[in-house]
């Protein structure tokens, strides 16, 4: 780990008040220097989501009609069309009708959400939601 450089930030009292609960919500081991470094870790991370070119890797998960129509087919023809991007895939039986399914993605941002565009548009498909993080290279 690098070296800890201090510096002070000044807020109103009320902000810091909800700062500080926010803190003891995160639990024992967090305190509020661990706190500032989690929250602009997550916003460089979130920035460097939105820069179409930058390295991201996600996790797809989508909820889906199990006995929909050639759906299965229609995800697997996606996933096997980007192979390079797909690292692994998880399928989940949730009932006799649902299954959920989370997808591992690596590569461009652009990338990575355009393959899940594709994936979320195939109908059958009830729900999803793509998470987000870089591969950590600069963090």
């Amino acid at each position: 780990m690098s070296e800890l450089v201090r510096f002070s930030v000044a807020m109103p009292d009320e902000l810091l008040m909800q700062f500080d609960n926010l803190v003891a919500r995160r639990g024992l081991a967090k305190n509020r220097s661990e706190v500032i470094r989690d929250l602009v870790r997550e916003a460089l991370v979130d920035e460097e989501w939105d820069d179409p070119d930058a390295e991201i890797v996600g996790t797809l998960t989508i909820v889906f009609a199990h006995h929909a129509t050639d759906l299965q087919s229609k995800l697997d023809s996606i996933q096997h069309a980007h192979h390079e991007k797909i690292i692994s895939a998880m399928h989940v039986h949730l009932d006799a009708h649902n299954c959920l399914e989370v997808i591992v993605l690596r590569g461009k941002s652009a990338d990575v959400r355009d393959i899940t565009e594709s994936i979320l548009g195939v109908k059958g498909v009830k729900h999803g939601r793509l998470t987000a993080t870089t591969t950590g290279a600069f963090l």
